[in-house]
């Protein structure tokens, strides 16, 4: 079959895959705030180089066109007090502009390399306006700019208007509202998101939590109505996985009563029988039944809906450990952590239980350690034995199987020990993981979330 190449939409989504956040509430954010900050910049940008612009240029032109009239009106009167008085009341009443006559002949020096964007603006329309020498002064007070123009050798006309009428003087304003309208936009959108979110986390961490065999019974579905249907979806699931594992135990406890009253029954009839050579293999296959028949209902049972408690993890590794009586001298315990995790108390023992009883079966020397890393608590069981070969080693989970030599049998030779070791670990939120060992058999490394 030919792989059809990837389209652009396809290459695009790739990109976004890649770099986009990993958790919903960011990308959510990023959704929602990206549009909105590349919309206010190209506003800004717009409202800037164009619009902004375009009425600078307008304020210029007019000042530099008011100016040019003064101008214009003194050099066609006749340059008497009077003239210069009727400028002066134009430029006041008229054109509301301050003026002001000096007869020093001296504008002064103006540097054009330090001009201001608007010095510039106003100094191009005024040069296409006036014949007469000029200077301009935009920065001797803040609010007001200056103009001064040579009309004579000896007279100079200075005008002086409000900046607000000179230039875009808003336009920092204007920018400065735009930032903070953004940012008051991203606040609400973040308090907004993270209340739309946090019912899926919760969602989430009840999950979690009833896949680990903790209490997720305060969980409460809230949110949208989708994220509210999947929390009340979750809560129907757990009811009936709750009510299908009720059922089951209370099937297996029946059939583990009436299985036991037959074996009861023939210890019963063995008994009387007394020390009888034959009676002996009789009474060895019943022990056996009866633990292969707790074997069974234990594996059938999972962890028979025991609930997690708190427990002190080295402590629990050292009444497992002490189990063993006599054979306890050939396990090794080292760094175990000191920790309180909530374990369901019997199902966490038989776990590890039945990992060292295969490692004890199988090797003359057994290593117990552990360690905290990446939030959870790693078990390790090491031994000296044959080890099983890395193509097996999944197989010896599986419920009944047997290998040769029969790594996964139990003390009755079901072939359920890991098995069952696997499924607590399963209903704790852990895993268990099969290694080479240092001690040169096998590693039964057991791992468990904090």
């Amino acid at each position: 079959m030919i792989e059809e190449e990837p389209t652009l939409y396809d290459r695009f989504n790739a990109v976004l895959e890649r770099y986009a956040p990993d958790d919903l509430y960011r990308r959510a954010l990023a959704i929602m705030i990206t549009p909105v900050v590349l919309l206010q910049l190209l506003l800004a940008l717009v409202l800037v180089s164009r619009y902004l612009d375009n009425v600078a240029n307008v304020l210029a032109r007019t000042l530099a066109d008011e100016t040019a009239l003064l101008v214009d009106l003194y050099e066609k009167s006749d340059k008497s007090p009077t003239a210069i008085a009727f400028v002066k009341e134009r430029a006041i009443n008229n054109l509301h502009m301050s003026f002001e006559v000096r007869h020093n002949g001296n504008l002064g020096p103006q540097n054009t390399a330090v001009l201001s964007l608007f010095d510039r603006r106003i100094t191009s329309y005024l040069s296409q306006a006036l014949n007469e020498p000029f200077r301009i002064n935009s920065s001797a007070k803040r609010e007001e700019v200056e103009i001064s123009v040579l009309v004579d050798p000896t007279t100079i006309f200075v005008l002086v208007v409000d900046a607000n009428r000179a230039q875009a003087v808003g336009t920092p304003l204007v920018l400065m509202f735009m930032a903070l309208a953004t940012l008051a936009f991203m606040a609400i959108a973040v308090v907004f998101m993270r209340n739309q979110i946090k019912p899926i986390l919760d969602l989430t961490a009840a999950a979690q939590d009833f896949g680990k065999g903790r209490d997720s019974s305060t969980f409460t579905p809230m949110g949208a109505r989708e994220v509210k249907a999947a929390g009340e979806a979750f809560i129907d699931m757990k009811r009936r996985i709750a009510r299908h594992v009720e059922q089951r135990t209370v099937m297996l406890a029946g059939v583990s009563h009436d299985l036991r009253t037959i074996l009861t029954r023939f210890k019963l009839e063995l008994a009387v029988l007394g020390d009888n050579p034959k009676a002996k293999p009789l009474r060895e296959d019943v022990d056996e039944m009866q633990n292969m028949l707790e074997d069974y209902m234990a594996f059938a049972r999972g962890d028979g809906g025991e609930k997690a408690a708190p427990l002190k993890l080295r402590d629990a590794v050292g009444a497992v450990v002490e189990s063993f009586d006599k054979a306890a001298t050939r396990i090794q315990t080292a760094d175990i952590p000191d920790l309180i995790l909530p374990l369901k108390p019997n199902a966490f023992r038989r776990l590890l239980g039945n990992v060292l009883s295969n490692a004890l079966r199988h090797g003359k020397k057994v290593r117990l350690s552990g360690e905290e890393r990446d939030e959870r608590v790693w078990l390790y069981v090491d031994d000296d034995g044959p080890g099983v070969p890395p193509s097996r080693r999944e197989d010896v989970f599986r419920p009944f199987v047997r290998l040769d030599p029969a790594r996964n049998l139990d003390k009755t030779g079901t072939g359920l020990g890991l098995a069952i070791a696997l499924d607590i670990a399963h209903a704790h939120g852990g895993d268990i993981f099969l290694e080479d060992s240092p001690m040169g058999g096998l590693r039964v490394a057991v791992k468990i979330p904090v």
